[in-house]
């Protein structure tokens, strides 16, 4: 991780450490903290928890992702695809900082059932970014579609992640639709729709790998 995207991800954190401390004397001692498959409220909590669920969540994500360079194989550096993955940790970062925004914005106005629309469009939106990357994504062991097939051999990872750019972006914006639907069909139509843009890489990879072995593709 470069010093640039280090330092805007802890203008992130710094920043909804901020949100949370300036809203947190506004907020009843119980906020909404569980959703049921309907959307609907249903669950509260404590509100210093918005400080381990919010920022917290957000510096151990940076942490994390700044550590993984130091665990990379030689084989399988993730500065192979740097700026990449600078983008990465800066879109999981903001996915953080956005779900503590609507948090802090449902325990301030008590209108708890937007809750699950609103999130579910936003993870919809980072994945319809991510899925624009994902065929930069160099071979390693931490980002992107890593079955034992894409991780064997180059020729698969990069047709699988190809695809998987593909179907990311497009399970992505439709799952926006899915997700502004709401309710218990929304909410399932979103889940299958997220899992089929993964599923269907993963599946590619094995039947790819199959393919290239047979016809004597693979690389020695």
């Amino acid at each position: 991780m470069n010093k640039r995207t280090f330092l805007v991800c802890m203008a992130l954190v710094i920043a909804g450490v901020a949100a949370t401390a300036i809203a947190y004397p506004h907020m009843p001692e119980r906020i909404p903290m569980h959703w049921n498959a309907h959307g609907h409220l249903d669950g509260y909590g404590p509100r210093w928890m918005l400080l381990v669920l919010g920022p917290g969540l957000m510096a151990a994500e940076l942490a994390i992702y700044a550590a993984l360079p130091v665990f990379s194989p030689r084989s399988f550096r993730l500065e192979s695809f740097r700026n990449t993955y600078q983008l990465i940790v800066i879109a999981s970062v903001v996915m953080a900082g956005y779900i503590q925004a609507v948090v802090l914005a449902t325990a301030l106005s008590g209108n708890g059932d937007i809750v699950t629309p609103l999130l579910l469009s936003g993870v919809s939106l980072v994945l319809v970014f991510i899925g624009n990357l994902m065929g930069k994504v160099r071979r390693n062991f931490f980002i992107g579609i890593r079955t034992p097939w894409t991780l064997a051999s180059e020729r698969v990872w990069y047709a699988t992640h190809r695809l998987a750019g593909k179907t990311m972006v497009a399970t992505g914006i439709v799952s926006i639709a899915a997700a502004a639907w709401g309710g218990l069909a929304g909410i399932t139509l979103w889940i299958a729709l997220i899992g089929n843009g993964v599923l269907v890489p993963v599946v590619f990879s094995f039947v790819h790998y199959r393919s290239l072995e047979r016809s004597g593709g693979l690389e020695a």
